[in-house]
């Protein structure tokens, strides 16, 4: 077995290939993106661009000439933070277990993040933060955002968002627009083989970025990172995967997360992804691979093998496993799909893990008129709202709320600390 073990190991003058492959000055394919990064002035300059577009005080002032009635909302989420008006996390745990609570020693090292998905209107946000105040309850510590950027860069949202993240102590992630089912000239998404969005959720394999779409991902990148200090987004094709690790390790500080629209559903697909960033790691050990979303499918067998394998490549702090506890009651997975029994024993062996949640309490969805719905995040605003259905997504993201309220409150009963907004709860 040793014997034959061995003949996994990688060939150092296959390494040798790769390097000189990579490093030859007539690669068209490294060329075409060393050209967009000289487009955008450079590393040093994008950089720069992106950290000083990134400041509060840079985007609440832009935001107070594009959309002034933000920044009263903006202005009502800073005092009330600053007032203490969010419940304190030994406060929401005395809540849950009553007095023993102080008796109870968390285990801080597997706490788990508490993730939303997707927050897709910013006054929705300031909705589920009023709501948080009156219920006691908790805001989520990751919020993951799937709507158009050009929308959302057009009617203030963006600059919106972008501020309250930095307020509630959040970390969060936009899904640019450049992907295989954005329209071309012919109002067709331009993976030829893609009938429409309808077609692809469940099994999400082939969405991606089809030809030079790759490379327009990372042009579309950097322009939110350099005008607005976007420095997280989605991922979800092995290309702009690939990419993302190699724009890192030139130098310019971007985050991804990749997408449950990837498929990695099984330990080997992990080792896959985790060995690629591995091998493009910055020489401090750093990758840009911030959150990685695995397929649905996966069971907790899978998750704790995809940790061993982020362990062993010292990623287990860089990198979050990101899982779904509740999906949309539509259009993804079949019903009912709640992981909370699953989450409660995988909490207690892998750290550094995310409760993902899609969708409302399976009790709730099923009462709704209009439940969750993943096909909704394709729609444009104007739609939903002319379609009368504004206050179905409304609803639906204070369901989302809800239901990471009473995960949260399952985690604590079980001893498990958790993640909120850090800047509110303290």
């Amino acid at each position: 077995m040793k014997n034959l073990r061995e003949k996994l190991k990688i060939n150092e003058n296959a390494l040798q290939t790769i390097n000189e492959f990579l490093l030859d000055e007539k690669n068209p394919l490294i060329n075409y993106l060393l050209k967009i990064i000289e487009e955008y002035g450079g590393v040093d300059e994008i950089n720069k661009k992106a950290e000083e577009a990134g400041k509060l005080n840079i985007i609440l002032n832009r935001l107070a000439n594009k959309k002034p009635e933000y920044i009263r909302d903006l202005d009502w989420l800073i005092k009330s933070r600053d007032n203490d008006a969010f419940i304190s996390m030994s406060d929401f745990k005395k809540k849950i277990l009553g007095e023993k609570s102080s008796d109870i020693k968390f285990d801080k090292d597997h706490a788990v993040t508490l993730e939303l998905s997707s927050c897709q209107y910013f006054p929705f946000l300031i909705d589920m933060a009023k709501a948080a105040i009156k219920d006691k309850n908790l805001m989520p510590g990751r919020i993951i955002r799937v709507r158009k950027m050009e929308e959302q860069e057009e009617d203030g949202d963006l600059l919106a968002m972008t501020a309250a993240m930095q307020i509630i102590g959040a970390t969060y992630v936009e899904t640019l627009d450049t992907k295989g089912t954005t329209p071309g000239p012919d109002g067709m998404p331009v993976n030829i083989h893609l009938g429409g969005s309808d077609t692809i959720t469940g099994y999400f394999g082939g969405v991606g970025q089809p030809n030079e779409f790759a490379l327009k991902w990372i042009d579309e990148f950097l322009y939110y990172y350099t005008n607005y200090g976007i420095r997280q987004v989605l991922n979800v094709n092995p290309g702009t995967v690939l990419l993302g690790y190699f724009i890192h390790k030139l130098g310019i500080n971007n985050e991804f997360k990749i997408s449950v629209y990837m498929g990695n559903d099984n330990p080997y697909s992990c080792l896959w992804t985790l060995m690629t960033a591995k091998l493009f790691a910055r020489e401090d050990g750093s990758s840009p691979l911030i959150g990685f979303n695995l397929s649905n499918s996966v069971n907790n067998e899978t998750l704790e093998l995809s940790a061993y394998i982020r362990k062993a490549f010292d990623f287990e702090d860089v990198v979050r496993l990101e899982h779904h506890i509740i999906e949309t009651w539509k259009s993804i997975v079949r019903q009912p799909y709640d992981r909370r029994n699953e989450l409660i024993e995988v909490a207690k062996k892998v750290k550094n893990i995310s409760a993902k949640h899609e969708g409302g309490n399976i009790d709730v969805e099923k009462t709704r008129e209009y439940p969750t719905d993943i096909l909704d995040y394709f729609r444009d605003k104007q739609e939903i709202i002319d379609s009368g259905e504004w206050e179905f997504m409304r609803q639906g993201l204070l369901d989302r709320y809800d239901a990471i309220n009473t995960t949260a409150k399952v985690l604590i009963e079980n001893g498990i600390d958790i993640i909120a907004a850090q800047n509110l709860h303290k």
